[in-house]
């Protein structure tokens, strides 16, 4: 685009619901889909929307997303083309990031440095693919101050969301922060909102003023849905983008609009879950619109054995490189890297991350293992829910979950 745009990603969360995932690292660095993580989803929409001048600004227990940025995204020896990692350098003083709009207010410094048309602020903890160039011809047609992406969602699941509200011509006329009591609906659908995918557009000088005005209210959170966007909307120039509406090249129709927070565990494992069948909801395999990540020099995988009580296959199941499935049957689950799964074993609907050793005669649903796990002989877990709350973490959903590095006798 001949716009000059800079682009910042929030990956510097917590992630506090995806605990024990999050236990040891930051949300936008847990592994996703076999080859991934989460990061990289976001990262390939901009470097395939042409969008080359990315800031990821992190914070909590950065080093395992530092270290994958490191490996996989280095850019070097082009002018004006990087994906650079910010630490939270505490330039306003002393103190972590306040909030998503204290994260940006506390880097202006490379606002100021790169001095851009627009800026785009994206979060780093979704799953889905956009063509951002689409949004940015929308924001500049409409002279916004801001654009918000956002998608229909169902009405029960509004307060879980930011939630706007639109006229004719989708100027923003109302916006709630996860609303305690049912919001209006969507025009001509009543049984959906418009939720905020906290994706969001901005004119550089309405961005930078907007940061500064709220800096000076000590009550203020600091926070993009709760003030930021309140305190614009009511003048006038902030639109809103229909995400149902963006297509990138390659994707069939059944994935229009797919977008997944993957902020707690149940929509975790939910989510790898959609990527497994005949005709996923979620397509890794589509080149026109490449996710990109660091992929280690690893063989490919392996499935030995065959007789009528030892066959390694693998059915409706993601097998990433460096893993072997040794007579033993897997289905309908995701595999990381240089995971075994030895004879006679069982894994259904489950996430088994990297470096994950499973033995004999084991029988796993319903799952997700992190990575460096080792499971012994025997073992049975997904199948007895209160003897595995006993041990492991147990979501509502029924999902057991084992922590990294742990080992299972």
């Amino acid at each position: 685009m001949s716009t000059n745009v800079l682009s910042m990603i929030l990956a510097g969360g917590e992630g506090t619901r995806l605990h024990p995932l999050t236990a040891v690292r930051a949300k936008p660095s847990v592994p996703f889909g076999g080859n991934y993580r989460i990061i990289d989803f976001v990262l390939s929409n901009f470097i395939n929307s042409g969008l080359m001048q990315v800031f990821v600004l992190t914070q909590f227990k950065s080093h395992s997303l530092m270290e994958h940025l490191r490996q996989g995204w280095r850019i070097s020896g082009i002018p004006n083309v990087f994906i650079d990692p910010i630490p939270a350098q505490m330039q306003t003083g002393k103190k972590w990031y306040e909030g998503t709009a204290d994260a940006i207010y506390q880097n202006l410094n490379l606002i100021y440095d790169s001095d851009p048309d627009l800026v785009c602020v994206f979060g780093g903890d979704h799953i889905y693919k956009m063509d951002i160039s689409q949004m940015l011809r929308f924001h500049t047609k409409r002279h916004a101050e801001l654009t918000v992406a956002a998608i229909p969602v169902p009405l029960h699941e509004a307060k879980h969301f930011g939630i706007i509200e639109v006229d004719d011509e989708w100027r923003m006329t109302g916006f709630v922060e996860k609303p305690i009591n049912p919001p209006k609906p969507m025009p001509n659908d009543p049984h959906h909102v418009l939720a905020s995918m906290g994706n969001y557009v901005f004119e550089r000088n309405a961005l930078v003023n907007e940061l500064i005005l709220d800096a000076q209210f000590a009550d203020s959170d600091h926070d993009f849905g709760k003030n930021i966007i309140p305190r614009m909307f009511p003048r006038g120039q902030v639109f809103v983008y229909d995400f149902s509406q963006n297509r990138v090249p390659g994707a069939v129709e059944e994935e229009v609009g797919y977008w997944r927070d993957v902020g707690t565990l149940d929509a975790y494992w939910e989510s790898n879950m959609d990527l497994v069948g005949i005709k996923p909801e979620f397509d890794l395999y589509n080149q026109k619109w490449p996710v990109r990540s660091h992929t280690p020099p690893l063989p490919p995988a392996k499935f030995v054995h065959f007789s009528d009580l030892r066959t390694g296959h693998a059915i409706n199941a993601i097998i990433s490189a460096g893993s072997i499935i040794s007579g033993a049957l897997v289905i309908n689950s995701v595999l990381g890297y240089n995971v075994r799964v030895h004879s006679y074993s069982h894994i259904s609907e489950s996430v088994i991350m990297n470096d994950v050793d499973i033995a004999r005669n084991c029988r796993i649903k319903r799952a997700i293992i992190d990575k460096q796990v080792k499971i012994g002989p025997d073992t049975v877990i997904g199948y007895d829910l209160e003897a595995d709350r006993q041990r492991y973490h147990v979501t509502d959903s029924g999902i057991v979950v084992i922590p990294k590095g742990s080992t299972i006798n």
